[in-house]
């Protein structure tokens, strides 16, 4: 390679739902390690309400309720800009949506989605799609796509990186942190998974979690 020529950044595919503090947790480790390795994140969505919908019944009340018409607004939303205004703006407004959802503790509200409409520059009809399924199928293939890669039983987020053979997706859920890792310890962490990840038969490491998510 020339100095002239610029190395040419890997792709990380990272599905997640507005909803999930765990999501938003590893987004901002993703965010650290762009910093830190040659690494570009595209943004799609998912759904916990579409995760679940078949087993709704199994899951406690307070779960039931959050995965109803509140949970389905946030991520139609986010689908109907990304829509209508480009993948550019997928990760804009999730970060304004998170920031206020998660880091402030105020919940995925109709007054939370139009500030963070607001705070990204888009238009304030958007908010009409959070009870619209125009959508929909958008959304669901978007899902779709990311969890056919890791199976059935596991959430958001979702990561999918090229192989390093060039042949095949490298797909995993997770890593579930907190708080999120900065500098070098995300660079060491994404390196680790990476390793761990594409080992051929590897499928799980897990320990009961002992903290809930930190918004540093």
């Amino acid at each position: 390679m020339t100095e002239t020529q610029v190395r040419e950044k890997t792709p990380v595919d990272f599905w997640f739902d507005p909803l999930c503090p765990w999501a938003w947790m590893t987004s901002r480790w993703m965010l650290e390690v762009e910093k830190v390795r040659d690494v570009e994140v595209r943004w799609h969505v998912m759904s916990l309400a579409v995760l679940n919908e078949n087993k709704l019944d199994e899951l406690p009340e307070v779960y039931r309720e959050l995965l109803g018409p509140k949970g389905w607004a946030p991520v139609r939303v986010v689908t109907a800009a990304q829509q209508k205004h480009g993948d550019e703006v997928t990760g804009k407004l999730y970060t304004a949506l998170g920031t206020r959802i998660h880091n402030a503790d105020k919940g995925p509200t109709r007054e939370v989605i139009a500030e963070a409409l607001a705070e990204v520059g888009l238009p304030a009809e958007l908010l009409a799609y959070a009870d619209s399924d125009e959508y929909d199928e958008v959304l669901r293939a978007s899902h779709n796509n990311g969890i056919d890669r890791v199976g059935q039983e596991v959430g958001t987020p979702v990561i999918s990186v090229p192989g390093a053979d060039g042949e095949g997706d490298v797909a995993f859920f997770g890593p579930v942190v907190t708080p999120t890792p900065r500098g070098e310890a995300a660079a060491r962490l994404w390196d680790g998974t990476l390793l761990v990840a594409s080992t051929p038969g590897f499928y799980e490491i897990k320990r009961t979690r002992t903290k809930g998510p930190s918004f540093e």
